[in-house]
């Protein structure tokens, strides 16, 4: 799968495990960025990670910051992604399941690396069920609906 995953400067180190973890396990990671510890815009990196999920570079996405709440609500600016804040894997599943959602957020000051990897891993194998999600999920991207 490709997954591009982007942070600020406070999820700098989750940001790179989750990386080399994601590449062992066979997907093809686009780092977005950023690539030191020097303070930088979490808006910024979640921009850039919703634009290359509209525009199909990456099938989903990984977006961190220190809470994981600026940089989902970044991400959520563009109508084409949905971008589901989690903190533990069945969030990130129902997230999936119910919501058809193509990023998560999650913040480093609040969840480690192996939760961060289950969360990840649940986000990843969960399909949409579509059926009556999809008309809700149809609104989210078009409200005039």
């Amino acid at each position: 799968m490709r997954i591009a995953i982007a942070s600020d400067h406070a999820a700098l180190t989750l940001k790179g495990e989750l990386r080399e973890w994601l590449i062992e396990q066979g997907h093809e990671v686009a780092d977005l960025g950023p690539d030191s510890g020097d303070s930088v815009d979490y808006p910024d990196f979640g921009y850039k990670i919703a634009g290359v999920i509209a525009d199909g570079t990456a099938e989903r996405g990984i977006a961190l910051c220190g809470s994981g709440i600026g940089i989902s609500m970044s991400v959520n600016r563009n109508p084409a992604v949905r971008c589901a804040l989690v903190s533990e894997p069945l969030s990130a599943r129902l997230a999936r399941e119910h919501n058809d959602a193509n990023c998560i957020a999650m913040g480093a000051r609040l969840i480690g690396a192996d939760m961060a990897k289950a969360c990840v891993t649940a986000f990843l194998e969960t399909e949409f069920a579509g059926g009556r999600h999809q008309r809700r999920v149809d609104k989210l991207s078009n409200p005039e609906l």
